[in-house]
């Protein structure tokens, strides 16, 4: 027997045993073998009270084997030892039993090690779950399901792999149980670059369930080391070759004084070197009277198992978890650290589906480290919102506290201690709000049912909603209503003679319960009861829940008929909930939908799992017949496969007001998304095409209860992507219904200028609090894109039907507002109806046509870069329907392109010999078309001279009636509206055409326009003056003679005067190009006109550059300034006098500069 004091630091328990003589022990160790290895001389009749005390606490856990089995029974005292060592301290027995025989000490002992490797696999790795785990001895072990390890890292490194492969490759060894005390050696063998090395460990353990480990590998990690995984799966597979003993103080208690002393000091001397000075201490102050070693009754012992005020949980290293989760945060979703978040959540309910105290351990140890966070201070500051992946992990964390406080056999203390943990939260100012962005002014709706009357009554007032709100307001909610405890535990029970048909009856028309409570609130329930692992009870009032929204649906739908002529008068529209369930932060629907899944996967024995709710609930007697099958409750051949589709598709036709915020907003679509996309993983037959036919009625009739009733609220929820969901799952059974959902759901109220207003006449099932304001979108692009994904899905399936295509156009035009989404719909519709293995579709070209002209109306007066590429698009596919086709849009092009598009893209695609060659024309048809090209291009070039009359000329060449029109639309805007350089560019073409004279005419128009200054020797239109002059020079001295004076009035850069200057001396004019040599005639006069202007220009030019340059000159531009005087010098000496000039030129800049010394003296030095 032990006894308990005051306990010192480094021990749990203090163990004596009074009343117990020198002789008394002598007589014990009579017959024994050794120490430890004999039985107490205690009576018979306190073994039998004993055993006795064991067998009664134990006689339920006896079960009746299947008939035909035998097996050998297992002995009373292993039976009560087992069930002993499962529920009570080891403290507990001693205190009850005045002797408790050594046999009877032994098994309990023994059956205190934990037997199921599956806790042992959830504390060494991620994501085990119920379905992954095998039995011991298996060659598979654990798998962990959805992918989720593959994650991280590969499936066999996991602490609990590499334990397993340790213990079959032998590694472990020198296995030793001292009561409640493990011990043994692990090896790791020899790699390629580390030596063979070995680990001590050692466990200590108390009513199944490992309270600590060591490990001298210096694990350090959030989880179980491989070494103590080996250890533990040894002795959970090998028990019998592990060597037992009663905890050291029973042994030592078996020894006489002198054995004692022998001990002792063979102790110090093998571990002298450790032990030494901690001995003298301890023996210095059992010799002090007045030490608190003397003081205290007893003397721990680690190896004697647990004292009645221990908790009994299993080791978790708390310190590991806050560093591992704070490593991750600082990580900022950076080295895959937002799926280790994740992981660690799906680790924390799979510790609730065990029932393991260390879930809401584990969660509240993370919870403190998101709130310590220092990035949600500076994003509070910064006025910033958080990353998406971080804003989920906030609302997993949420979901997570909103289980653990709906445990329904949590104790009152535990949910009074959480109730203020999170409170605390709570009032933090960084706390993060439930929508992500703001928060918002909902009233609480948890507390639905009478039950939540009086709690929280302050919650109104609080001015945001964290994401610990909902959690706090469910600290309020119970489960003692005797109706809900009905339904979660019995299949049977049922009420035929009810005939209550109110809203909020108990029982349907079948007599089957119905749970009325605020949807999100009833399905919270339904996944605590999944996470606490009740999947049973969950099933059960799953199945409720989903019978009370099928009942109401069905009410709503009459309500609705009952005011549909009054209401479509109107044609106004009602918001029936406050929450949409789709995007709601407790996804109630995707918990329903999960949770019938899963009973669909399951077969009946694994699926009951931990079904002894009941057991604990103390208010309320197990019902009879609780043992027969859920679908009690289903109609007559309906399956929970069948249930789960109809409870999605209920969830994605709700009509629903879009929530405010960029986060709630985007999760609206996302779980919108995903849950659909887990529908589509289901294999539609003709019992859930059914279920497809009846709900995609009611979504068409419902009014204001669906988003797809014929007047809906225009900041509604667009059902675009469920109802595409929808069209391709119903088109192969019912095509008619598909078209009618798809055509409906087209629509984007949110768009139009007019839409309906809420209706606020009818309180009952109308959200009056819903603000009228203008709404912000933010997800808006992305719900464009939905709706022109539902558009091109309709588009494909209506390929060949001329009535449908007529139809989904129609829809398109009205409803589609986005011309980059209308383009994308054309093109798809023109890939479609051209597919290379059949011959092209002329009706859905014409419907791309359609569309790709209302793209060009909608773009024709706005700014969008890809303006060219749908011209050049809409071109070919007017190509692709033929000559009309294209001889419409060039009718018309002033309603669909710009003057430039229409000339430069439009018509010469028209006009070249690849259309030509694609349309197969002959000659009439090839000029039929090429005159509308040319009145396009004279049409364009009236409207826009500038940028059209070359296209012009270029298109009208062939004709020439049309192409002197086109001259002459260039003559008359020559003057007015257009520049020089658009002029020069005709006067090039012109010239290139053959037409010398009017090219002249055109350079002597640009001309006119130009103004080159001084210090612009770099302009680009120097090449069209000096092409300008040599042109005129080609033509003759008249001509020349003209152009000079405007030269000389536009020019004022002196180098490129000298340029025109030198190149007019060269030759003759009119004498140039003739067999390509320089003709021999008389050259012209620089001291007669006209070239004696423009000397006296160049000359002119010169000297006032050289003054503008010399006013801001800097020294290292002198060497450049020199070098120009110079260029200047070969103009002067053009002139007779021309040296004369230079030198008073220079003597002036001498005068005029002379401050300017050292550039005055490079000047005397090259000029003298």
């Amino acid at each position: 027997m032990a006894e308990r004091g005051q306990l010192p630091p480094y021990a749990k328990r203090l163990c004596c045993r009074p009343g117990y003589g020198s002789g008394c022990r002598l007589g014990q160790q009579a017959g024994d073998t050794g120490p430890g290895s004999g039985t107490f001389c205690a009576g018979p009749s306190s073994a039998a009270a004993a055993a006795a005390a064991a067998a009664a606490a134990t006689a339920a856990s006896l079960v009746l084997l299947p008939l035909g089995k035998t097996q050998s029974p297992e002995s009373l005292l292993d039976i009560a030892a087992r069930k002993v060592a499962e529920k009570w301290p080891f403290q507990r027995v001693e205190e009850q039993f005045e002797r408790i025989p050594e046999p009877v000490q032994r098994r309990i002992v023994y059956w205190s090690f934990p037997r199921s490797e599956r806790e042992i696999c959830m504390y060494s790795s991620f994501d085990t779950g119920a379905e992954g785990f095998t039995a011991p001895g298996s060659a598979a072990g654990n798998t962990a399901s959805g992918g989720a390890v593959d994650a991280v890292a590969d499936e066999n490194r996991l602490p609990f792999r590499r334990g397993m492969a340790l213990l079959d490759g032998g590694c472990v060894d020198n296995v030793l149980q001292v009561g409640f005390h493990l011990s043994g050696t692990v090896t790791e063998p020899a790699m390629q670059s580390e030596p063979e090395t070995v680990f001590n460990v050692a466990i200590s353990f108390d009513r199944c369930k490992i309270t600590s480990v060591t490990c001298s590998c210096g694990n350090k990690d959030i989880f179980y080391c491989a070494h103590v995984v080996a250890l533990s799966l040894y002795r959970i597979r090998k028990p019998d070759q592990v060597k037992l003993h009663l905890p050291i103080s029973e042994t030592l208690f078996q020894m006489n004084r002198d054995q004692l002393q022998k001990f002792v000091q063979y102790l110090i001397t093998v571990h002298h070197t450790e032990v030494l000075p901690t001995a003298q201490k301890l023996a210095d102050e059992i010799l002090s009277q007045n030490s608190e070693i003397s003081q205290v009754h007893g003397a721990p012992d680690p190896t004697a198992g647990a004292s009645i005020d221990d908790e009994n949980c299993w080791h978790l290293d708390e310190e590991q978890v806050q560093e591992q989760v704070k490593l991750f945060l600082s990580q900022g979703g950076y080295h895959g650290s937002g799926k280790q978040l994740n992981l660690l959540f799906a680790k924390v309910r799979e510790m609730l589906k065990m029932r393991d105290s260390n879930g809401a351990r584990m969660l509240t140890l993370i919870t403190d480290q998101f709130m310590a966070d220092p990035r949600l201070l500076l994003w509070r500051q910064q006025g910033t919102a958080m990353t998406d992946k971080y804003r989920q992990l906030w609302d997993e964390l949420g979901a997570l506290w909103m289980c653990i406080v709906l445990n329904p056999h949590c104790k009152l203390e535990q949910k009074t201690s959480w109730l203020k943990q999170l409170k605390k939260w709570n009032c933090v100012d960084v706390c993060p709000w439930e929508d992500g962005n703001h928060g918002n002014e909902l009233p609480n709706l948890t507390n639905a049912l009478p039950q939540g009357a009086n709690a929280n009554q302050d919650s109104s007032n609080r001015p945001h909603r964290t994401v610990f709100t909902r959690a706090i307001e469910a600290c309020d909610l119970h489960w003692q209503d005797s109706h809900l405890l009905h339904i979660i535990s019995s299949d049977l029970y049922t009420n035929y003679c009810y005939h209550d048909d109110t809203e909020s009856s108990l029982f349907d028309s079948h007599g089957w319960p119905l749970w009325h409570e605020h949807v999100p609130t009833a399905c919270a329930r339904v996944d605590a009861l999944r996470s606490h692992g009740y999947s049973r009870e969950a099933l059960r009032l799953a199945i409720a829940i989903v019978n009370t929204l099928r009942r109401q649906q069905q009410k709503q739908l009459e309500m609705f008929q009952a005011r549909k002529k009054e209401l479509l008068y109107r044609g106004i529209t009602s918001i029936t909930n406050l929450e949409g369930w789709v995007g709601h932060p407790l996804d109630p629907i995707g918990t329903l939908f999960s949770s019938l899944m899963e009973a669909c996967r399951v077969d009946d024995d694994n699926f009951h799992g931990f079904s002894d709710f009941m057991e604990n609930t103390s208010q309320h007697k197990s019902l009879e017949y609780q043992h027969l099958p859920a679908h009690k409750f289903l109609e007559e051949g309906e399956s929970y496969l069948m249930l789960a589709v109809e409870v999605a598709l209920i969830g994605l036709g709700q009509q629903r007001i879009m929530p405010d915020g960029l986060y709630a907003q985007e999760k609206v679509c996302r779980n919108e998304e995903q849950l659909i996309s887990k529908l589509q993983e289901i294999e539609l037959d003709d019992t859930l095409v059914k279920i497809f036919r009846k709900q995609a009625v009611f979504l068409l009739e419902a009014g204001p209860y669906s988003g797809l009733g014929e007047v809906i609220h225009r900041e509604s929820v667009p059902m675009h992507t469920f109802a595409k969901y929808l069209f391709t799952s119903l088109l192969p059974h019912d095509a008619e219904l598909a078209y009618k959902i798809t055509l409906r759901a087209m629509r984007l109220l949110v768009l139009e200028s007019t839409a309906p207003s809420g209706d606020m006449s009818h309180p009952h099932h109308i959200a009056s609090i819903v603000p009228n304001r203008y709404p912000r979108w933010f997800n808006l692009s992305h719900i464009e894109s939905q709706q022109c994904e539902l558009a091109s899905t309709m588009l494909s399936a209506a390929k060949g039907d001329v009535q449908r295509l007529e139809t989904v156009l129609q829809s398109i035009q009205k409803n589609i507002h986005s011309s980059s989404h209308i383009f994308k719909l054309a093109q798809d519709a023109f890939k479609i109806a051209t597919l290379t293995d059949s011959l092209p579709d002329i009706t859905l070209l014409k419907v791309s046509l359609e569309l790709g002209l209302q793209v060009m109306r909608m773009t024709l007066s706005t700014l969008n870069w890809r303006r060219r590429e749908m011209v050049r698009w809409l071109v070919t596919c007017a190509t692709e329907l033929g000559v009309h086709a294209l001889d419409s849009i060039m009718q018309n092009w002033f309603t669909l392109f710009t003057p430039t598009e229409a000339t430069s893209i439009v018509a010469t695609t028209v006009m070249s010999n690849s259309t030509i060659v694609r349309l197969h024309l002959d000659c009439l048809q090839q000029e039929k078309l090429a005159g509308s090209a040319r009145t396009l291009a004279l049409q364009c070039a009236m409207k826009d001279p500038q940028n059209c009359a070359l296209s012009a000329l270029t298109l009208c060449e062939k004709d020439h009636i049309a192409f002197e029109t086109a001259y002459q639309i260039v003559l008359d805007a020559a003057t007015t509206g257009m520049s020089y350089s658009q002029l020069f560019t005709i006067a090039r073409y012109m010239e290139h055409r053959g037409y010398p004279m009017r090219a002249y005419k055109l350079a002597t128009l640009a001309m006119t326009h130009l103004n080159l200054s001084y210090n612009q020797d770099t302009h680009p239109a120097i090449n069209d003056v000096l092409w300008a002059c040599a042109l005129s020079h080609s033509l003759g001295k008249n001509e020349l003679a003209a152009i000079i004076p405007l030269v000389v009035k536009s020019v004022k850069c002196a180098t490129v005067l000298s340029d025109i200057l030198r190149r007019c001396t060269l030759t003759t004019p009119g004498m140039v190009g003739l067999q390509g040599r320089r003709n021999s005639v008389k050259l012209m006069s620089l001291d007669k006109a006209p070239l004696r202007q423009l000397l006296d220009a160049t000359i002119g030019a010169y000297i006032n550059t050289t003054h503008s340059r010399l006013t801001h000159i800097s020294p290292r531009h002198y060497g450049e300034f020199i070098e120009f005087l110079s260029k200047a010098r070969e103009t002067f000496l053009m002139s007779h006098d021309g040296q004369i000039q230079f030198t008073q030129f220079i003597n002036n800049l001498k005068q005029i500069y002379k401050g300017k010394k050292k550039l005055m003296m490079l000047v005397r030095e090259r000029f003298g």
